[in-house]
């Protein structure tokens, strides 16, 4: 059984972006024999522990490949600007190749452009922007994502009832799918979403867990909540609060939790009852593959356009193989 941390999670180059901006980068000339080659992955933020396993599955591939250096680098929290940011800062500097986790498609879509004229292969990883110039997504299926969550909310509560959701920026692509996913599937069911959903917490783990709790008081007869991203849960101690506050609901299955991500703080919450069932990405593998790619789109080689990486369907009777 492969660790939950490879499934879901080694040079550290760098984090944060500096703030020149420069100019067009020459085209580039076939990469020379014995040449390192650096391929800067850049996550939505740098404070959310999912992006961590990302940047682990790099710097394990790159040290693996030989040839290749891993370059972690973003905001500290999620800002789309500060992406652009990094990213014109990493085309400044002559980077090899860019791999991005997209905050907000429409605004980074010109420095995309950029890069790709300058001769620089970029993809994306985790969260798409299809309609760039990007060249490849590695990553989740986010529509199959959000109706998997549907179906384990389905399968732990029968009687259709209430739902709200909670996402993170409201301008990414693949948590917007994700969304869309859930509601297929409730609808079909006969589920209700209550007025104000999606919430949005910007990736922050104390505000989606603010958001958890705004969510119940609301809305008392709410019937359940799908976070789409695992934020509200990542900080084990805040949900044990939540989860303490609101015992009685969810051990008698009144108000169920399900929430995507497979983080440690998640399985071990999953372990004591206090979440249905999670939908676990597999960020590692992101990671390591963006690297690959980028390696072989630098080659002159082609690469399959759209790439998806696999989903772990994680409950009460399998999470024991997962915390291994």
């Amino acid at each position: 059984m492969t660790s939950n941390n490879k499934r879901t999670g080694l040079w550290l180059t760098g984090a944060g972006t500096a703030a020149v901006l420069g100019a067009l980068l020459l085209s580039p000339a076939p990469a020379k024999a014995g040449k390192t080659y650096d391929f800067a992955i850049v996550p939505k933020s740098l404070n959310n522990p999912y992006f961590d396993l990302s940047r682990d599955g790099c710097m394990a591939e790159a040290k693996k490949l030989g040839d290749v250096k891993c370059t972690y680098t973003g905001p500290v929290t999620q800002d789309a600007a500060a992406e652009v940011q990094t990213v014109q800062d990493l085309i400044t500097r002559g980077i090899d190749g860019i791999a991005i986790s997209v905050a907000d498609p429409g605004s980074i879509a010109h420095v995309i452009a950029r890069a790709r004229a300058a001769g620089i292969p970029v993809i994306t990883f985790d969260a798409d922007a299809p309609d760039t110039k990007r060249q490849v997504y590695v990553g989740t299926d986010n529509l199959q994502l959000g109706k998997d969550l549907g179906q384990q909310l389905v399968k732990a509560h029968p009687t259709p009832g209430t739902y709200a959701v909670i996402s993170g920026g409201p301008a990414a692509e693949n948590l917007a799918q994700r969304v869309d996913g859930v509601r297929d599937v409730l609808k079909a069911a006969g589920w209700k979403e209550v007025g104000g959903s999606p919430t949005f917490c910007n990736d922050d783990s104390a505000l989606g867990m603010q958001q958890m709790t705004d969510l119940t008081t609301a809305n008392p007869n709410l019937s359940a909540i799908v976070a789409v991203g695992g934020w509200p849960l990542f900080t084990e101690n805040a949900y044990d609060d939540f989860y303490n506050k609101h015992k009685a609901a969810i051990d008698s299955g009144k108000l169920t939790i399900v929430s995507a991500d497979t983080l440690p703080a998640e399985l071990s919450e999953l372990k004591k009852g206090e979440v249905a069932a999670l939908v676990g990405q597999q960020p590692y593998a992101m990671g390591a593959k963006a690297m690959e790619i980028l390696r072989a789109l630098k080659q002159g080689k082609s690469e399959k356009t759209i790439q998806y990486v696999g989903l772990d369907v994680v409950t009460k009777d399998n999470v024991a193989q997962f915390m291994k």
